[in-house]
This record gives C-alpha cells, structure tokens and sequence, in this order.
C-alpha cells in the first residue's frame, strides 16, 4: 500500500483529496492544526497528526512514499505581508528540504492559478504564459509563486510537480472559503456582480487532478487544473438555473469596485483588517481565464460541469452531504 504525507486536510481541497485518496487504497497522513476540523472519511488507513508546518515532520516523512502539500494561508484581509511568505513560501521550502533529505519519492505542491498568466476565452492562458497583473501585486500570488520557483528549481532525485488549480467548487468547504461566492446568490432575491469573469473547476476534478500528477505528471512541470471559463454573470446565472430561483442581477460597475478598492487600502494602512484592496478589486474587473489542455491530454483528466460543483456545494451546505 502506497503512503502519502497531505498537509491542510480540512479545508475544502483537502478533504476532498483526502477521501478520493482512501478511496483509491492509498494510507494517508493528514496533517492539521486542529484535530476536530477535519470532517471527511475516516479509516483504518488514515492517520490524523496535529501540528504546524513549522514542526519537525521527518519522522512521518521517512515512512512515506510520497508528499503533496496543499496547507496555506489564502485569507485575503490580513495585514502582514509576512505571515504569506512565511506560511506560504518559508514553510513550503522546509517542508521540500525535509522531504528530500527523508528520501520521499515525488512532491506534488499544490500552488495557484493566479502564478501563471491568465488569457481570454478566445486565447486563455496556459502553463506556458508569463504572469500579468493584477496578480504580480498580490502578496498571496507572490508568496506562492516564490515557493513554486523553489520546489522546481531544486535539482534533486525526488520528483516534482506543481499543480495550479483555478476556482473550486464543490462539498465539504466546511469555513466556507470559495463556496462563499455560491451563497452571495442562494436564496437571494437581488445578486450584485462583479463586470469581470475566471475559470471555475469542481474540486472533486482537482482531487482528481493532483492524484494523475501524483501517478503520470512529467517532473519539474506545472499543471493547470481548471475547467469552465465564466464571467460573474454567467456563472450566477448557471446558478440561478441549478436553484431555480429568478432574483434580480445588478452589475456593479467597475468605477465603484475600484473606489472601494482604494478604500480598502487606506483601512489596511490605518491597520484596519479588510479584504477590500486595489488588487483584489481590480482582480474582479478582469476575465481571468485559462485552459486545461495539458492537464486533459498528459494526466488524462476530464472534467465535470460547474453546474454539478454547485449542486454540490449547495447540498452541502443545505444538508451536510455531497451528491
């Protein structure tokens, strides 16, 4: 039985990879802060260890095969540049250097969309294209850009891939994180919505995803994991569809999405914690789009609609179970 060291097993990734992973006879060590945050499958074959990033991991890592690391920080209102580098890329590094020195086989790290240079529906962006902004002023796409540049520049016998999902969907995003977008539009009779648009992706594809890398990913390459290219219109009309509901659709122009962005940034130096910045504002006035043929031709990935990821997401949020 192949083994498997997966860190941040309770957010919305990691508890999905986590299940598929059991599912495919995989022994897995899950790694989390708090031992009750997880709520996926549990099994004989699962071992939870509580810890930081920051811990002293060798022991478990020499008992492994393989490492796919997925834990970091993605909070958008938090005032400390870095606390980013030093989850993101500081602890990234750690974690590779040990897992080289403990003979582990294969390191998949689990980076961004928002590293690699996003296109339009017509020419959307690939693995191959360089980063643009907004996305190069992001301390978040900064700190994980860094830890890619690290992993893949080592030169080692372990082997490497970067994967680099784009907006997941799906159950078990127990905070929530990006299912908050699903519930800015459930049951709501008026939705306001960005002008911009960006790639969204089941995350039972990604899961999916990260495990084909695991098996046929070519080393020192990046895969995109991404599925349908959706302005914010778009996808909260797939959603108003799937719940058959009909609110009213307000589009917020970008002139005031770009004020608030503004304001945001004299809260932030006034230290007041706010998601509200330039960059993240100027992120929503954007179509961030990309493509998934790499992924789709060398892992042999396909993918599911968004419209089942919503479903998902929604009845796991309604009744706690998946579909």
């Amino acid at each position: 039985m192949k083994s498997v060291f997966v860190t941040g097993i309770n957010g919305l990734l990691g508890t999905n990879l986590v299940n598929f992973l059991l599912k495919s006879g995989f022994k897995v060590f899950g790694l989390v802060r708090h031992i009750n945050s997880y709520q996926g499958m549990q099994s004989e074959h699962l071992k939870i260890i509580r810890g930081t990033l920051f811990d002293d991991h060798t022991t478990v890592l020499s008992k492994v095969d393989y490492v796919i690391h997925i834990a970091a920080v993605t909070a958008q209102n938090i005032l400390s540049e870095t606390y980013y580098w030093r989850v993101n890329t500081n602890a990234t590094k750690q974690l590779y250097q040990n897992a080289i020195k403990c003979n582990v086989k294969k390191f998949v790290f689990v980076s961004s969309a928002n590293t690699i240079g996003y296109g339009s529906k017509e020419k959307p962006g690939s693995e191959e294209m360089s980063w643009r902004q907004p996305f190069c002023d992001s301390i978040y796409a900064q700190s994980k850009k860094l830890a890619e540049n690290h992993v893949l520049s080592g030169k080692c016998r372990m082997k490497t891939i970067v994967v680099n999902p784009t907006f997941m969907l799906g159950a078990f995003d127990t905070k929530p994180s990006s299912g908050k977008i699903v519930l800015m539009a459930w049951k709501k009779k008026m939705v306001f919505y960005p002008p911009g648009g960006k790639n969204f992706v089941h995350v039972e594809d990604v899961a999916k995803g990260i495990l084909y890398a695991l098996q046929k990913g070519r080393n020192r390459n990046r895969y995109l994991l991404s599925n349908e290219n959706l302005s914010y219109y778009e996808f909260f009309q797939k959603l108003n569809r799937v719940c058959q509901q009909k609110p009213v659709m307000v589009k917020v122009p970008k002139v005031i999405l770009l004020a608030l962005g503004h304001l945001g940034d004299f809260l932030r130096r006034a230290n007041v914690a706010t998601s509200l910045s330039s960059v993240n504002m100027r992120t929503l006035c954007i179509n961030n789009y990309y493509t998934n043929h790499k992924s789709a031709s060398e892992l042999d990935l396909s993918y599911q609609p968004v419209d089942k990821a919503i479903e998902d997401a929604i009845s796991y949020f309604e009744h706690g179970v998946s579909t």
